[in-house]
């Protein structure tokens, strides 16, 4: 049996490259750098006025990454609480309050290990934060979950 399978989620906004949003290794599943991008390119947590102004709003772009975060892990039958490594990106580190603030919504010091380095900018100048996670779920209970059993 392979215990490797890469996926390219539908309903999730595509990636800029050639890469999965998700890879199964074994028990473990690497879910590629995240952002807030929907489906139809548009970015959560940034508007422009009629006169290009832009307010770009890391609360709300860091809650997008997560939950797409979550809606990926859905995909290998894992939630947020498998997640036991995430690496967060942030153009400026004048958001790590703001991104902190949001992050403890979803995790508590019993979640994942946790690095936030900042980053000279992401793929898109409209992108404030990027995120990738580690989370461990076992096959079985991938295979259990699909079938209803867990």
């Amino acid at each position: 049996m392979n215990d490797q399978r890469a996926t390219v989620v539908q309903g999730k906004a595509k990636p800029r490259g050639r890469f999965p949003h998700i890879k199964r290794a074994g028990d473990f599943l690497f879910v590629s750098g995240t952002s807030s991008r929907r489906a139809d390119n548009s970015i959560a947590g940034a508007k422009a006025d009629a006169m290009g102004t832009t307010t770009l709003d890391i609360r709300e772009q860091t809650r997008a990454v997560i939950e797409n975060i979550r809606d990926i892990l859905a995909i290998e039958g894992a939630t947020l609480a498998d997640v036991v490594e995430i690496s967060s990106f942030l153009v400026d580190m004048n958001d790590f309050g703001a991104y902190n603030e949001i992050y403890a919504e979803y995790f508590d010091e019993t979640g994942p290990a946790r690095t936030t380095v900042a980053v000279h900018q992401l793929p898109h100048p409209h992108l404030r934060i990027e995120i990738k996670a580690v989370a461990y779920a076992p096959i079985q209970s991938a295979r259990n979950e699909k079938r209803g059993q867990r």
